[in-house]
């Protein structure tokens, strides 16, 4: 038997949702179910073919335990190993190599440093900053949010330099971003399931959290619609993960990508409206069907293969080409 382990937290309709959905399907050999787990000896397989990761982001201990059942040979969604080394301002810099447009970004030094760190640790930091020429680049209104950070905490909205060193000051040792704040017309939050599923759901952040997905949204120019997903699908192949939500914001035309390192998104029914849920929790249960079948391989936890695609890979077809080659031109032997 083959289970499909969901772990959560305080998560109410979407992980019993998606429990029965899986075995609703009644796919022969198949079963999902709640994770349980206790201490954890080292190497010791978790029992399930695939597991859906809801909740490590806020708890090391199953960070930690996803982390051994990748490398005895689970399949987790989201990959935990890319999850603990990604944030924010690589993805903005990696949208921009990739071509999707993003807000004027700069990443920022700590206003206070963590613990046991002192004026000896920084010797190699500019001081002072030159603050007026990263102003003049970002330019106001602009966002002051962390690097790393999610739910809206800790993000402020300044409109000078005076703001913005107000809120720095409140910022605490958090490593922040300044980003160009985006005149938005139209917003959208995207969920990708798979790396290939796509559903666009109109949204607005200027509204209170449980009336942020517009229910009854306006139609809106199929070729701005198929940008929004273009390029969420290029954002989420690009790092490689198989669930995510990709947020952005219209400004004359041009959809900015503003935030895409949510992969435990939103799922809850009563925030993102019946259909949407319902969309979810099927084209997850089918994801997580389909990495239940193919159970047993290890996948690929080198991070490069999810920027440029394997090196190893392509090294070997190389070596193959490179073989054969040879093995045409090597001359052959005749019987005397």
């Amino acid at each position: 038997m083959k289970k499909i382990g969901v772990l959560f937290g305080r998560e109410n309709t979407f992980p019993g949702a998606l429990v029965e959905r899986i075995n609703s399907m009644e796919i022969d050999g198949i079963r999902a179910e709640f994770v349980e787990v206790g201490g954890l000896k080292m190497g010791e397989p978790s029992g399930y073919s695939v597991i859906v990761d809801r909740i490590s982001h806020d708890l090391p201990f199953y960070r930690a335990y996803l982390k051994n059942a990748v490398l005895t040979g689970t399949q987790v969604i989201n990959n935990p190993f890319w999850w603990s080394a990604d944030d924010k301002f690589f993805n903005y810099a990696l949208a921009a190599k990739l071509g999707v447009a993003v807000p004027r970004t700069v990443l920022l030094p700590h206003k206070a440093f963590p613990r046991d760190i002192d004026e000896s640790s920084l010797r190699n930091l500019e001081y002072p900053l030159d603050w007026q020429d990263i102003f003049d680049y970002v330019k106001f209104p602009a966002f002051l949010k962390p690097h790393d950070g999610g739910g809206w905490r800790d993000v402020f909205h300044v409109h000078s330099p005076e703001e913005f060193f107000h809120a720095y000051d409140q910022t605490r040792d958090l490593c922040m971003t300044l980003q160009a704040a985006v005149n938005f017309k139209e917003y959208f939050r995207c969920y990708v399931v798979g790396q290939s599923e796509v559903r666009i759901m109109s949204y607005d952040p200027r509204r209170p959290h449980h009336e942020r997905y517009i229910q009854d949204p306006p139609r809106y120019s199929p070729t701005l619609l198929a940008r929004v997903k273009k390029d969420a699908l290029t954002l989420c192949k690009a790092l490689g993960y198989d669930l995510n939500t990709v947020e952005f914001a219209v400004e004359d035309g041009v959809p900015y990508a503003i935030d895409f390192m949510n992969p435990a998104p939103d799922a809850d029914l009563h925030s993102v409206g019946k259909e949407s849920f319902e969309w979810i929790v099927n084209t997850v249960a089918k994801l997580a069907v389909k990495k239940a079948k193919h159970a047993g391989r290890l996948p690929e936890l080198n991070w490069a293969s999810f920027l440029n695609g394997s090196p190893a890979k392509v090294e070997n077809k190389d070596e193959k080409k490179a073989a054969k080659s040879a093995a045409k031109k090597k001359p052959v032997a005749r019987k005397k």
